[in-house]
């Protein structure tokens, strides 16, 4: 299972991804495929357009996941919440394979 915690304290959003879903084969498990886009293009684009400003921590490993960010910005702001929202609506649709805290 995928397990995602997001939290948000002090205008500082923490999302910590751990886990495989186990939905598939490696290499056929959608579900991990799209949590896996979600956070890449996510990381992707706040290194793109933040160039460091906001981004307080940034680890992406195999089955791990971290990102934590200052909120100071509208832009950056939104960029979190669409990863929240992708990734909460990814668990309603695959509960047994996503679980969020958030």
């Amino acid at each position: 299972m995928i397990n995602v915690k997001y939290e948000c304290k002090d205008n500082i959003a923490l999302f910590e991804v751990k886990g495989h879903a186990n939905y598939a084969k490696s290499g056929k498990d959608i579900v991990c495929a799209a949590v896996s886009v979600a956070l890449i293009m996510t990381a992707n684009l706040l290194e793109r357009i933040d160039q460091g400003y906001n981004v307080i921590e940034l680890i992406s490993d195999e089955g791990y996941f971290r990102l934590k960010i200052k909120l100071q910005d509208k832009v950056i702001l939104a960029i979190s919440d669409n990863l929240r929202f992708t990734l909460a609506e990814l668990a309603d649709e695959y509960p047994k394979y996503v679980k969020y805290n958030g």
